[in-house]
């Protein structure tokens, strides 16, 4: 730490902006030379070169937007010239940001030259619009630490820890793999294949920064990735982490992956189907080409400085008993394959998985963390209008639940919530997304350890409902449920007074009266609540839960 940095990080009124997580990769990427010739976040020119050209101000190539986002308030308390302190989450000074300037965040242009697209359905689009707050800045970084990771830290290299390893093993032609999901066989044999076309060694360098909402957590495919290491020749393959945010751009972003790969000195560089590709849109098509990100990676070779390894998908032949590309593959058979929707039901429901498919040790990986759904920890989300009879059928739900299992059953009913963890909050858009995130959040944990969680809540946003999906969906099971009562049986039904209340403008924010409510759009259950009994609702979701297999 150099002089000037040591008195800024001493100065008691130094601005602090604690970084995300996203943020806290790259900062990790530009300091470390992941991101070369980057050394800072992209100011005004640079950002408007990149969405229009792929390039920097200076002509240097370079196609995502590396960003330092804020918010209009921080953004307005600074002055050119002022230190920032860049934290980390848990308050560990990592950098020292020399403040220039700044600007407001043009979220569709940038979602449009980026993503090619405005759909929400698209993860980055959706944390550009949600998770992005509205102003850029950068200025010159000072380094002060590097961010610290405790765990597999015997599998982290910098660039310049990985070229010396290649320049230790004589390592002139290194081919490099980009994974965020476990590899099986046809991965494999995908990268064997590749290491004999290129005559290079193999660098595995899998994600485990950001990656796609839903995807499986990185500590268990780090455990798979373990497991297959070792079925490569030795001395031909090494094993390394990325802690890169993807932002699953696409055809983009396999150039960014290409160029983060020659700056940790590899030669080559593989780019297989739908590399980083974010799934389907919102009419339920894919957002990209499956071979867009191979043409505009061909494309750009040169600018890139990397020699690019095309491959199509690979599929089995039980005849042959060997992989092939799809492109090769025998006439007279039908490919075999197991998708990761598939593959997740076998897992889910205990079922074999054949030996073609995986190896015995990544298998083994993934069950342990992929328990059959009797075993596993579950969310039900009860939602709907004010007296929509949430709480009755919650209440009786969760002494079912209690007399059929011995799983521990947490209600998180919405009025017992308000008075205690969410106490303070009140009805805005934002104060009820921040309500619904918290109960997520609550439900998320315990969902984790194998519990059952029962929430009763208006919880009137489709968005904030989402988010508590993708978060308890990461660690177990979510079953979303409609309670599907009309407003006029609601207001019947009302107690309390509340919408009478409501009505005569006693009560502000009111759902179903002064507030609106968003029908969930994929519920996996509806209780029909005007002609049915609670028991019979209750019923209704006893067998659904069986049906499912969260219950035996």
């Amino acid at each position: 730490m150099n002089a000037v940095v040591t008195r800024l990080v001493n100065e008691p009124q130094l601005a602090t902006h604690t970084l995300s997580q996203r943020q806290c990769c790259d900062l990790e990427l530009l300091m470390n030379g992941g991101f070369a010739p980057l050394t800072t976040f992209l100011n005004q020119a640079d950002y408007e070169s990149v969405l229009n050209h792929m390039r920097l101000a200076n002509g240097a190539f370079w196609p995502m937007p590396i960003m330092l986002d804020v918010s209009e308030s921080f953004y307005l308390s600074l002055t050119p010239g002022q230190p920032i302190a860049l934290r980390d989450p848990e308050g560990l000074l990592l950098a020292v940001l020399d403040y220039e300037s700044g600007f407001a965040v043009d979220r569709d242009r940038e979602a449009l030259a980026v993503f090619g697209t405005v759909d929400e359905k698209h993860p980055g689009v959706f944390a550009l619009n949600h998770h992005t707050k509205d102003f850029y800045i950068t200025g010159r970084l000072n380094m002060v630490a590097s961010p610290m990771h405790y765990d597999f830290t015997h599998l982290r290299f910098t660039p310049a820890d990985l070229k010396a390893k290649f320049a230790a093993n004589a390592w002139d032609k290194i081919v490099a793999f980009q994974t965020r999901n476990p590899m099986h066989r046809a991965h494999q044999e995908l990268t064997r294949l590749a290491m004999e076309k290129t005559g290079a060694n193999l660098l595995l360098h899998p994600v485990v920064g950001m990656t796609k909402p839903g995807d499986i957590d990185y500590y268990t495919r780090v455990r798979c990735y373990e497991q297959v290491i070792t079925t490569y020749e030795p001395g031909k393959a090494i094993l390394s982490l990325l802690p890169l945010a993807m932002r699953m751009g696409g055809p983009r972003e396999a150039l960014w992956h290409a160029l983060i790969r020659k700056n940790h000195g590899c030669t080559h560089f593989i780019v297989g189907r739908d590399h980083a590709g974010p799934g389907n849109n919102s009419q339920g098509q894919a957002f990209y080409d499956p071979y867009a990100a191979q043409q505009l990676a061909l494309k750009h070779e040169a600018d890139l400085g990397i020699n690019i390894v095309p491959f199509q998908e690979m599929a089995y032949s039980h005849n042959e008993k060997k992989y092939f590309s799809v492109t090769e593959f025998p006439k007279d058979e039908t490919p075999a394959s197991i998708s990761g929707t598939a593959l997740r039901e076998l897992l889910y429901t205990g079922q074999p998985i054949p030996e073609w498919f995986s190896f015995p040790g990544v298998i083994d990986c993934l069950r342990k963390s992929h328990p059959m759904r009797k075993d596993q920890g579950f969310t039900v989300f009860l939602t709907g209008l004010p007296s929509s009879g949430k709480s009755t059928i919650a209440n009786g739900l969760a002494l079912k639940l209690r007399e059929r299992t011995d799983k521990p059953v947490t209600l998180l009913d919405g009025d017992v919530i308000r008075t205690h963890l969410s106490k303070g909050l009140g009805f805005s858009r934002e104060d009820r997304e921040e309500n619904i995130t918290r109960v997520g959040f609550v439900a998320k944990e315990i969902t984790r350890h194998r519990g059952i969680v029962i929430c009763a809540l208006v919880a009137p946003f489709e968005h904030p409902r989402c988010l508590v999906r993708e978060m308890v969906g990461e660690v177990g099971g979510y079953i979303e449920v409609f309670v599907s009562t009309s407003l006029k049986t609601c207001e019947a039904r009302d107690r309390k007074g509340l919408y009478q209340k409501a009505r005569a403008g006693d009560i502000k924010q009111f759902t179903g009266v002064s507030d609106p409510y968003e029908i969930p759009s994929h519920p996996e259950v509806i209780l029909d609540t005007e002609n049915q009994t609670p028991i019979a609702a209750i019923n209704q979701l006893m067998t659904a839960l069986e049906t499912l297999g969260y219950l035996t």
